[in-house]
């Protein structure tokens, strides 16, 4: 499977899990818990548009202001003004890995224009990149069905 592949294996999984969650809990915060249903969704959104901005930087990234509500250390305790919808979230999580796709495809091998370091991990090209937000996603879709088992009415 393609990395490409990979990317929209995640994303379909990811809506899955989002599509059973019930709208009252999108926002529930569980004890012991971070954050909330609706802040993976838009954090795994916000994260994939920052990333590829770094590494491609003639991707133009969508909606590049929820980053305030849904980048590395936010916290819905902490937002000052409305996050996006849930519908707005779903729309974005659909159309993202199209646009993802049509803008990376045969460029995986390219060196990313800003090497990424996180930990002991260093990015260097795109497609390791991709690999990242692949696998970022799924950790993050781990928690949304957590959430979603702990919140349910």
């Amino acid at each position: 499977m393609s990395t490409l592949s990979q990317l929209e294996f995640a994303r379909n999984y990811t809506l899955g899990r989002l599509e059973k969650v019930e709208a009252a809990a999108w926002d529930d915060q569980p004890e012991g818990f971070n954050n909330t249903i609706r802040w993976n969704a838009g954090h795994i959104y916000s994260s994939m548009e920052y990333f590829i901005t770094l590494v491609c930087p003639e991707y133009t990234a969508h909606h590049p202001e929820w980053g305030t509500f849904f980048g590395t250390g936010t916290r819905p305790g902490e937002w000052s003004g409305n996050p996006p919808s849930q519908e707005e979230l779903l729309e974005a999580l659909k159309e993202q890995p199209g646009r993802i796709r049509a803008a990376l495809e045969g460029k995986l091998d390219v060196p990313a224009a800003k090497p990424i370091t996180i930990g002991a991990l260093s990015m260097e090209t795109v497609g390791e990149t991709v690999e990242f937000i692949v696998w970022h996603e799924g950790l993050h879709a781990g928690v949304i069905d957590a959430l979603s088992r702990i919140t349910k009415k």
